[in-house]
């Protein structure tokens, strides 16, 4: 389950950010993920609540906004939706395409005291 060291990174990543910007506390997170990051959300939700207790973001409330796929169709030269990394083209039906978004993850907000 690689879900629980992004965890762990994402706790890293705020205890960084806590030293450097002077915060005690972590209240809300607001995660931007990819519907083709390969993140089953359920368990990163799980793996947050683990690793957070006892440190500055523990009882932080988690929101997290996920970001649809899409490509670019190399065969018919269009931005097409993707819901897999390996999916078809939806309007030609090639496997031609290239992620352009939706793939990605990161920490967008922090509501901190």
């Amino acid at each position: 389950m690689h879900e629980m060291s992004i965890a762990e990174g994402i706790v890293q990543l705020l205890e960084d950010h806590a030293r450097s910007q002077h915060f005690s506390r972590v209240k809300q997170i607001w995660l931007s993920i990819g519907e083709l990051a390969g993140i089953e959300l359920s368990a990163l939700r799980f793996s947050l609540d683990v690793v957070t207790r006892d440190t500055l973001a523990d009882g932080a409330i988690i929101h997290i906004d996920t970001v649809p796929g899409s490509g670019w169709c190399l065969a018919c030269s269009q931005s097409v939706a993707i819901h897999a990394r390996f999916d078809a083209c939806p309007l030609c039906g090639k496997h031609q395409v290239q992620v352009s978004s939706g793939d990605e993850m990161r920490v967008a907000e922090l509501e901190v005291d």
